[in-house]
């Protein structure tokens, strides 16, 4: 194994890892928007894991944006508009995941690994809409 598949790898097995640990220990499915969506309208006695999730998120990213700054080099200049543009990507894919019933994490880690038919067909949707996507921005425009 070439030492640049490891870190992908551990990576993956964490996320594996600690998805199991949320649901084996509180019953919830680590979707991050699930997790993140319902803090907006918090149910009382639903809200401290949530916080705790999301801070875990958010510092998880600032600890890695601290020991390897390189991580988050963005890989071309987003030149004019572009903030525009990553405004708009972003409220797709939130408004995607509102619409499909979760996002990646969700289905794609959750929902398949406990055999759902509809994160199956979700996360197929999100690999093809992907791929799409990258052919069309590196051939068509």
């Amino acid at each position: 194994m070439t030492s640049s598949i490891l870190p992908p790898l551990l990576g993956g097995a964490l996320i594996g890892l600690s998805a199991s640990f949320l649901l084996l220990a509180n019953g919830r499915v680590a979707g991050i928007s699930g997790v993140v969506g319902s803090l907006l309208a918090p149910v009382r006695g639903d809200i401290a894991w949530r916080v705790l999730f999301f801070g875990g998120l958010l510092s998880g990213g600032l600890l890695l944006a601290w020991l390897r700054p390189g991580s988050f080099a963005a890989p071309a200049p987003l030149g004019m508009g572009g903030g525009a543009l990553l405004v708009a990507a972003g409220l797709l894919v939130g408004f995607g995941s509102r619409l499909g019933n979760g996002c990646t994490s969700g289905h794609g880690v959750c929902g398949i690994s406990r055999g759902s038919a509809r994160s199956l067909a979700a996360t197929l949707t999100f690999m093809a809409t992907g791929v799409l996507t990258v052919f069309l921005a590196r051939h068509a425009f």
